[in-house]
């Protein structure tokens, strides 16, 4: 991911490991400025999961894996470290899997260094893959309609959703990206139309609102990406992506979710068992800290709502392009 830093361009991930401490950006602070921040303690790296200063499955699970690497080099208890880092979000299947995966590295005995190191670099490379199989499905003069980010931020590197358009570009395609704002954090706008600035993809900022007016007067793909994916082909994602799928299903438009091996939820049957992460209302009674909502109102705040399987064309995997009744194909 390349970023400008004071006046420079810099080639960087979302998240890494540097002098045995866990380096991140803060996508807090996006797009004002470019924060990075620093961890040595397991703890302080799932709260940063709780926050969201790192957001999105794939770089969840990352800062996960690393999480872990701290809890190990510092000797602390790994099943009660393990637990803590779960509990950050519920919704993310990479968390989990991430977790999953360096507990069985630990106990294995594997360096906890390398250990997280290669998890990361393994997500990165699903991505890179993703990229080259998406970029088939973008031809010249598209219309594309993304939500939230499922870029490099959320990937630490590469992207998911992001990935194809990038792999695209990079091809010579030439392409318009209609990037919804994402309520009520506002990713899309922040963070993805960020990303595609620095790429250089042409593109516009629209209101989750009037996804159906452009998607009824002619978008020609819709590529979203994931947080957990179940054994059915239902899936979760930052919420408002459902009616996407709906409008895209009503109007002909193609709907393909993006995704690594590691979001694929087996044992998960369908998407009404997804738990769904319910978070604090002043995210939606506010902006950039200042009240805009009525003193006193209720809010419901759930960050993720679940597409059913029937409106996704297929999944654009590390594997290939599959349709939903093809998704085991992942862990062949």
């Amino acid at each position: 991911m390349k970023i400008f830093i004071d006046g420079k361009v810099r080639d960087t991930r979302a998240v890494w490991f540097e002098n045995d401490k866990v380096m991140m950006i803060d996508q807090r602070h996006l797009p004002k400025k470019v924060v990075i921040v620093s961890f040595d303690d397991y703890i302080d790296v799932a709260k940063a999961i709780k926050n969201m200063t790192i957001r999105g499955a794939p770089s969840i699970g990352a800062a996960a894996a690393y999480a872990m690497c701290l809890a190990a080099l510092k000797k602390c208890d790994l099943i009660k470290a393990s637990k803590e880092i779960k509990e950050m979000r519920p919704t993310a299947n990479d968390l989990f899997y991430a977790v999953d995966y360096m507990m069985v590295c630990l106990s294995e005995g594997k360096n906890p260094i390398k250990a997280a190191e290669s998890y990361a670099q393994s997500i990165i490379n699903k991505c890179i893959a993703i990229g080259k199989y998406g970029a088939e499905l973008i031809k010249d003069h598209y219309k594309i309609m993304t939500h939230c980010n499922a870029g490099a931020l959320a990937t630490v590197d590469v992207g998911t959703a992001i990935a194809p358009m990038r792999q695209a570009w990079k091809d010579g395609k030439r392409f318009f990206v209609y990037v919804s704002e994402t309520r009520p954090r506002l990713q899309g706008m922040k963070l993805t139309a960020w990303e595609l600035l620095q790429e250089g993809i042409d593109h516009a900022i629209i209101t989750d609102n009037s996804s159906g007016y452009f998607i009824k007067k002619g978008v020609d793909i819709v590529i979203v990406g994931a947080d957990r994916i179940a054994a059915n082909g239902d899936f979760a994602n930052k919420i408002g992506t459902l009616e996407k799928a709906v409008l895209s299903k009503e109007f002909g438009v193609p709907f393909y979710v993006a995704a690594p091996t590691s979001t694929f939820d087996f044992n998960t049957k369908i998407g009404e068992n997804i738990v769904i992460e319910n978070r604090e209302g002043e995210e939606v009674t506010t902006v950039d800290g200042v009240m805009v909502a009525p003193v006193g109102c209720k809010v419901l705040n759930p960050s993720f709502d679940v597409t059913p399987a029937r409106y996704v064309t297929g999944f654009i995997t590390d594997k290939g392009i599959l349709k939903p009744n093809e998704i085991r194909k992942v862990i062949k």
